[in-house]
């Protein structure tokens, strides 16, 4: 007996001598993004978020001065942090060169021909997500682009000569671009070339971390596209074998992270049947919307202040039409683009954002509301954060040299970006991050 309470004891002595090492293993284990029911959990809690928009942030790694570029990147992350955005969506690379639908596209292009890879590029990428790992920030990134502006679907149309020479350089109308961009979904080519940088982006180890990012838990969802759209009714089926098929591919190459498919909702599909069926596939972990309420037309031209009950309106209607989909699919709905133009649509630096402030808090209340209660609503990201960079005084739209913001080439520079000197704006943000509950939320799904 005496020999038996020895032994037990040495044991015991051994399990107390070996636990911190164990708790320290534990601590270390990367933690990933889940999706349980409709939630989605991050160290065994409820994960709510306000996050941004930072499409640009894979590049500043890349430009000409690197320590600028990358310090610049350090100081937005840190700001961002500081404000309780720990979120970020950010694009994986550009395809093609030069100008296309009469505007330049962002560069340097990660395939700047079809089938041809700058892996340098993917520096960049590394950068911002050994920074995001260092401060515990999360990324959605999004393969390609359903608008011309990185290149995205257009140019690989471009390269397999779905585009009439004709259209390959000038501004088109809308009718012309959706009978383009619908072509992308039945061509063989193009959907092969686009595999294929997914491939390459899903196999890459980050020369900063020395990770493979399919095992990176910076990373919290990949994204087929930036609000990939049939365009036409005619290619319904074709874009709808593609969701699944690239949601598949991913999924069968990364076990650990989510695949969304980067959609706006009812305005990207025209029909909450589509919306539906293609985020009710099993490789598709949660639904995403955007709100746009200047270019779907909820206000006139200038006319933000008398257009603003009806954007509210709108977009609180919106959002609730889609949580029925997500409520009926169990996943979770992420508001991932929404944005307004400053006061009166200027472009002054210093001109003010009320409006934009107060729609910014209608749209975090909705946030605020379900991570009280364990909703649906998970997250929202505003469009778009400009950090330190400036709009060009008198000029309106961006030019080769100057610096990336929120607003993409084809837009006017500044008409939706947040920059870091729009204290109102980061009040209103910050009020709402530090803020979000999940307490409550984790207690009701125990």
């Amino acid at each position: 007996m005496k020999r038996r309470n020895f032994l037990l004891a040495v044991l015991f002595a051994q399990m107390i001598v070996f636990l911190p090492l164990s708790v320290q293993t534990r601590a270390q284990t990367p933690s990933f993004v889940s999706v349980k029911n409709h939630q989605f959990y991050l160290n065994g809690k409820p994960y709510y978020f306000i996050g941004t928009n930072y499409w640009y942030g894979s590049l500043l790694g890349l430009e000409k001065d690197r320590k600028k570029g990358a310090d610049r990147l350090r100081k937005e992350l840190d700001f961002l942090k500081s404000n309780g955005v720990m979120n970020l969506r950010i694009m994986a690379g550009a395809e093609g060169i030069g100008m296309i639908n009469g505007v330049l596209r962002v560069a340097p292009p990660l395939q700047p021909e079809q089938g041809k890879f700058d892996e340098s590029v993917l520096d960049g990428l590394d950068l911002i997500l050994a920074e995001m790992g260092k401060r515990d920030m999360k990324a959605v990134i999004f393969f390609s682009n359903n608008w011309e502006w990185s290149g995205g679907f257009q140019q690989y149309l471009t390269w397999n000569d779905r585009v009439p020479e004709a259209l390959k350089t000038r501004k088109l109308t809308w009718d012309e671009q959706r009978d383009i961009v619908s072509r992308f979904y039945g061509c063989a080519p193009c959907k092969e070339s686009y595999n294929k940088q997914v491939n390459l982006v899903l196999s890459r180890i980050n020369k900063y971390t020395k990770k493979k990012y399919t095992e990176d838990s910076a990373v919290m969802a990949w994204e087929l596209a930036n609000e990939p759209r049939p365009m036409r009714p005619f290619a319904n089926a074709d874009y709808k074998k593609w969701v699944a098929d690239i949601a598949a591919m991913i999924k069968s190459k990364d076990k650990n992270h989510l695949v969304t498919i980067g959609h706006e909702g009812l305005m990207g599909t025209e029909d909450l049947k589509l919306f539906e069926e293609i985020h009710a596939g099993k490789n598709i972990d949660y639904l995403t919307i955007h709100i746009w309420a200047k270019n779907w037309g909820w206000f006139k031209e200038d006319k933000v202040a008398e257009g603003f009950p009806n954007v509210v309106e709108k977009a609180t209607d919106y959002i609730n039409q889609h949580l029925v989909i997500a409520r009926k699919l169990n996943k979770p709905l992420v508001i991932e683009e929404f944005g307004l133009p400053r006061d009166k649509q200027s472009f002054e630096i210093n001109s003010p954002t009320s409006l934009r402030d107060e729609y910014y808090g209608r749209v975090f209340s909705v946030l605020a509301k379900n991570a009280e209660t364990g909703g649906h609503l998970a997250g929202a990201a505003f469009w778009a954060f400009g950090g330190t960079a400036r709009p060009v005084v008198n000029q309106i739209f961006w030019k080769s040299g100057d610096e990336y913001m929120g607003d993409p080439p084809m837009e006017e520079q500044g008409l939706n970006t947040v920059f870091d000197s729009d204290r109102s704006t980061w009040k209103v943000v910050n009020s709402f991050s530090k803020n979000l509950v999940t307490s409550k939320s984790a207690k009701k799904n125990r």
